[in-house]
């Protein structure tokens, strides 16, 4: 089942439930025709609004493109809301802890569906602050020094900014004063941090934007899936932000560290990790970014002492982190697995909804020292 067949499915089941299941709890039988064609209005106004506002930009485009965006949380939390109140009918069925004559008055039905809406919006909207909030998220290991000239490295890692032409400047800018700030010895992109084509004016001054983050061992990024969907295969958004990309290749940083990046798995031919590193130079430590946390264990065998990763977004909308973590055995934060640090950020943006009611807009800032233990110090989990 692609992704296409799914994202489908997530939008129309959900919706043929609370379409049936409002009508029957809430709306009186004499209203109940009306209110079915006004839902399925509203449910039109998602695909209508993102058909009409894709890869377009200006006032009118940009307003259908917001409407699309919260739409979709909204009505999922109008989904939870109307399932946990069918679990209470259920309980509530043999304890009566609700007289059925008051459940249905029309003055009990109206109070549940506005607090279930009301409800709905409360948590898109708090999910609104959360994703646009940026946080910093620090960690403190240890790797052998092997032969390595430095003895200590501060890395700032980002993923998952998906940018485009409807993308908030002014959250850019808010990112690129925290890594300022931060004054990181290597930055690192995990992977999709451009949709489509990349271009436009918005998108050169973003460009522009990220090209004035400057680390003295270099700015550094892989392709993730999203980027491999439109023209970004060959990095020309990474070019222009002076961002070098590492595609199934081996960057050996003075005789400091290597830096291997992997394409994403989408890429049928890139390489096996212990294919990749190879080459190296394994008397210096080995960091690794691979865009998906997928291949964790294995590559928990190779010589990479850390691994950087994105992807997840830590599922973004609970409870789909839940499903997240069944499918990922690291989702989101640290584990060290074997004598491998692993690392996923939640992302710094998102693709899709701009609402957060998980997880957070991460930086991860990651302070490694070099020596010759094979311990970790004060690691800050999940």
């Amino acid at each position: 089942m692609n992704f296409h067949t799914i994202a489908t499915l997530a939008f129309v089941v959900p919706n043929v439930y609370l379409i049936l299941r409002i009508g029957q709890l809430f709306i009186n039988k004499g209203y109940r025709l009306q209110y079915a064609l006004i839902y399925l209005l509203i449910v039109a106004i998602y695909p209508f609004a993102t058909f009409i506002s894709a890869g377009k930009s200006g006032i009118v485009y940009d307003i259908f493109y917001w409407i699309a965006s919260y739409y979709l949380p909204f009505y999922l939390y109008m989904f939870l809301s109307v399932l946990l109140f069918d679990i209470f009918l259920f309980v509530n069925w043999p304890v009566k802890l609700v007289r059925a004559e008051k459940m249905k008055s029309t003055r009990f039905k109206f109070i549940c569906l506005l607090a279930f809406a009301l409800i709905s919006v409360g948590v898109v909207f708090a999910g609104a602050i959360n994703f646009n909030t940026i946080r910093t998220t620090n960690y403190h290991i240890e790797i052998p020094k092997k032969s390595s000239d430095i003895d200590h490295l501060k890395i700032a890692f980002a993923s998952d900014f998906h940018l485009k032409q409807q993308t908030d400047i002014h959250f850019v800018e808010r990112f690129v004063a925290n890594i300022v700030a931060i004054q990181p010895d290597l930055m690192i992109f995990g992977g999709d941090i451009v949709e489509g084509r990349g271009d436009g004016d918005k998108m050169d001054r973003i460009a522009k934007m990220l090209g004035g983050i400057h680390a003295k061992n270099g700015v550094y990024a892989v392709l993730g899936n999203h980027e491999s969907y439109g023209v970004q295969a060959k990095g020309h958004f990474f070019d222009k932000a002076g961002m070098v990309s590492l595609c199934d290749s081996v960057a050996t940083i003075g005789h400091s560290f290597n830096l291997a990046g992997r394409f994403d798995n989408r890429y049928m031919e890139r390489k096996a990790t212990v294919d990749l590193l190879k080459s190296i130079n394994d008397s210096l430590p080995v960091l690794l970014i691979d865009h998906r946390p997928t291949d964790i264990e294995g590559n928990s065998k190779t010589v990479a002492d850390v691994q950087f990763s994105g992807h997840t977004h830590n599922g973004q909308l609970f409870p789909l982190n839940l499903i997240l973590e069944s499918i990922y055995r690291l989702s989101w934060g640290y584990e060290k697995i074997g004598h491998t640090h692993f690392f996923v950020s939640s992302g710094i943006m998102l693709w899709g909804p701009p609402v957060r009611t998980i997880g957070k807009s991460e930086i991860m800032v990651v302070d490694i020292d070099f020596n010759n233990t094979f311990y970790r110090i004060g690691a800050k989990s999940k």
